[in-house]
């Protein structure tokens, strides 16, 4: 008789302002450790990018005064993509908003001179480290999460867990070629994942501690729920807060362009 294969290990732990869980499709000796391992790199994650924690990496940047300061690896990296995707997105991406959050009392307000809303030439990345031109506050909150669970993969990976998967609370990302089967948020549809991430964001006027956050655009707040499919979920994080602020028309077009897909709630079947 062939041995009955074992069921998905299964591990998850408060991370990144949610749940984080983490799964092993088929785990060997070893698996355990390199979820724990994948655990401490997203728990690094969110000590150096939080804007909430005034000690973060991220938080040292905003107070700098347009000083060089000295960044570590994964706010650097973090900061680096999500100005290029500024770029990319014609500022529909806008990771310098965090000023106009804290005016808005969304944000914690660690002190210091502040413009509400910047350009991506604002930011300068540096060898080492980065500037700011001007006393813009930037927020990684529109693709942190999703990087923190890309950084995870990797550490899966790279320690055997090689069919594994990581939903940092909607922001998921399956690995190794095994399909996971994902509930559309507000339906009852399943969408089979594999090898590939799908992120989601919703955005309310009416914003209070048990509503959706804001997605801030020229013409004022987004309104809606958007989920999109990317290879990476740094990718699919950042593109939804762009699917947020595209016209019906043009939505579709964008996200091809930027390397992302919209999720209607009405599609069912294999997403790769």
């Amino acid at each position: 008789m062939s041995a009955r294969p074992q069921p998905p290990l299964r591990r998850m732990k408060p991370l990144l302002g949610t749940f984080v869980e983490i799964g092993v499709f088929e785990p060997v000796a070893g698996s355990m450790a390199a979820i724990d391992a994948a655990f401490a790199e997203i728990t690094a994650y969110e000590r150096a990018a939080s804007f909430q924690d005034p000690d973060s990496d991220l938080s040292r940047l905003n107070r700098s005064a347009g000083g060089m300061v000295p960044l570590g690896p994964r706010v650097l990296r973090a900061l680096r993509l999500a100005r290029a995707m500024m770029i990319a997105s014609g500022g529909s991406f806008d990771c310098t908003r965090g000023g106009a959050l804290v005016a808005r009392g969304r944000l914690p307000d660690h002190g210091g001179a502040l413009l509400e809303r910047g350009e991506a030439a604002d930011i300068e990345p540096l060898r080492g480290g980065a500037r700011l031109r001007r006393p813009v506050r930037i927020t990684l909150d529109g693709l942190a999460k999703g990087l923190a669970v890309d950084a995870g993969v990797a550490v899966l990976r790279r320690l055997g867990a090689r069919r594994a998967w990581i939903n940092a609370g909607g922001d998921l990302r399956v690995t190794g070629g095994r399909a996971l089967p994902v509930q559309l948020r507000g339906t009852d549809r399943v969408l089979m994942l594999s090898e590939a991430a799908l992120a989601s964001s919703a955005s309310s006027a009416t914003w209070d501690a048990t509503t959706p956050g804001e997605i801030i655009g020229a013409n004022g707040i987004a309104q809606g729920h958007w989920s999109v499919l990317a290879a990476r979920a740094w990718r699919a994080d950042a593109l939804t807060k762009v699917a947020a602020l595209a016209s019906a028309d043009t939505r579709a077009t964008v996200l091809a362009r930027l390397g992302g897909r919209l999720i209607d709630a009405a599609e069912t079947g294999r997403a790769a």
